[in-house]
């Protein structure tokens, strides 16, 4: 895609004054705002073809440094509802969903005069009020939480080998059914201003993309992910306890990998084409357009699959501004992150913004760096992520750092911490500005804790085995199930 580079500085300075035109007392003025977010789309892989996505950032900016909050589903979309870190609103993981203990850019933009209404995957608690009017709107992991998650200390495991496959068939996607609901709210609704959020599917496994799609992204010719020889003998320990938690630390045939990451490409242009219809019917002279992902996909690279990592693969997502007053057709490089979607959103809509809110609005600048956390299933420890510029530094309580220069080190090979212990130490400190990371560590796994403990409250032995056993296997879940129930009865 072309268009554009600018750093913090120059895009700054060209952006704050065309913006200054959209962000008017006047509500008639304010725009409408479209915010669409896929699940589990990379922002740090080029391979798929996505011409409307493409078309849209003609019309607009795009953050080539984007990052999730969290790398999984229900932390990464509580910080970009609420605009705070996920250990800010004690959403941890997979089964610590955030419960609407503060407002979202939902409560907001309602309370300033907006309609703003909802469909597809949200992942918060279920039955709270975020400001929408939600139309067959999904909060799965509030029903059916990841109760792996639960056992990190010491970790169990969970098979999720098999996922590493793809298939071509000729199916609908779920996603039509939601972009066909968005459609309908943008032709009939006649408020204005309003707000819609789409939640789309695509491409979260499994890995099944349409038929069509086959002679684009032929299997065979799929590239492999790079592992340089020697890597997985240096890899962090704590990528080697993510890779045994999902059961994919001995080596995947090769014809499985190509055909997933075949499959995975295909599904992200499969998503272009829906996309497209929802981006054609949209009025860009008075509406906002955010289009970003969740948290992004490994894809093989470091030996690791799907997320829970801040691994660029996992770490990175898209994210595309579009619409008045925004400079078109221009591409970012600084850093930027889903806790700023919050404050752009709300500084877009000439909605106040609160005090509380860690991110920036995007239009009126550029964070100076930006954090991310992860303390989802098959992490032993908690682990954060600064980047600034060029660099980037990961740490973990209680294991060895990590810093790369990803302008020198793209692919994340060269741990410079013990070389570089000036910016080590610099970064570090950024970090302790923001959390006491070990603090919250602990406050991760006793959040955790407790949502076991419930279980083991209201449940009896043999239905907390059964909760287990799909997710565990047999061996596990009876382990468990012994080790917490003492010696009640077991099936």
């Amino acid at each position: 895609m072309s268009g554009k580079n600018l750093s913090r500085r120059t895009f700054s300075a060209s952006l704050l004054a065309p913006v200054s035109s959209l962000l008017t007392p006047a509500a008639s003025t304010r725009p409408n705002i479209v915010f669409l977010c896929a699940d589990q789309h990379s922002g740090n892989i080029t391979t798929p073809r996505t011409p409307n996505l493409d078309r849209l950032a003609s019309r607009g900016v795009r953050y080539r440094n984007a990052y999730c909050a969290s790398p999984v589903c229900v932390p990464a979309r509580a910080a970009m509802m609420t605009g705070l870190y996920p250990s800010d609103v004690a959403s941890y993981c997979n089964s610590t969903s955030f419960d609407g203990r503060v407002p979202t850019w939902g409560n907001y933009l309602r309370n300033g005069g907006y309609r703003c209404w909802a469909t597809g995957k949200l992942d918060l608690t279920e039955g709270k009020d975020y400001g929408f009017e939600e139309f067959r709107t999904d909060h799965g992991h509030s029903r059916s939480p990841d109760i792996t998650s639960l056992f990190r200390a010491p970790l169990c495991y969970r098979d999720e080998r098999k996922q590493v496959d793809g298939q071509f068939r000729d199916r609908t996607p779920a996603d039509e059914g939601k972009v066909s609901d968005a459609l309908d709210f943008l032709r009939s609704n006649k408020s204005r201003p309003f707000a819609l959020y789409a939640g789309l599917h695509m491409p979260h496994p499994a890995f099944i993309a349409h038929k069509k799609y086959a002679d684009l992204y032929p299997p065979e010719r799929a590239a492999l992910p790079n592992l340089p020889a020697g890597y997985l003998d240096r890899r962090h320990e704590a990528f080697n306890a993510l890779a045994n938690f999902k059961m994919i630390s001995r080596p995947i045939p090769e014809d499985r990998i190509r055909r997933c990451r075949s499959a995975y490409y295909a599904m992200v242009t499969e998503l272009d084409a829906l996309l497209g219809r929802l981006l054609d019917a949209i009025d860009y002279e008075n509406t906002l357009v955010v289009y970003t992902s969740d948290h992004g996909e490994m894809l093989g690279e470091h030996g690791l699959w799907l997320k829970n990592v801040l691994l660029e693969n996992a770490a990175r997502v898209p994210l595309i501004l579009a619409g008045p007053g925004l400079p078109k057709g221009q591409v970012v490089d600084s850093p930027v992150s889903h806790v700023d979607m919050v404050a752009t959103v709300l500084d877009a809509a000439n909605v106040p913004r609160p005090q509380n809110l860690r991110g920036h609005s995007l239009l009126h600048g550029l964070p100076p760096f930006t954090y991310a956390e992860s303390h989802s299933e098959g992490n032993v420890t908690g682990s954060f992520l600064i980047r600034q510029g060029d660099w980037k530094y990961v740490y973990f309580s209680w294991l060895d750092p990590l810093l790369f220069n990803l302008k020198d080190d793209p692919g994340e090979l060269n741990n410079l911490a013990s070389t570089h212990p000036q910016k080590l130490q610099e970064l570090h400190q950024l970090l302790t500005s923001q959390v006491n990371p070990d603090q919250v560590t602990k406050a991760a796994f006793a959040a955790q804790d407790k949502v076991l403990q419930a279980m083991i409250h209201t449940l009896s032995a043999g239905q907390f085995y059964k909760e287990l056993e799909g997710r565990l296997g047999p061996a596990q879940a009876h382990g468990i199930t012994e080790r917490l129930y003492r010696k009640r009865a077991l099936p």
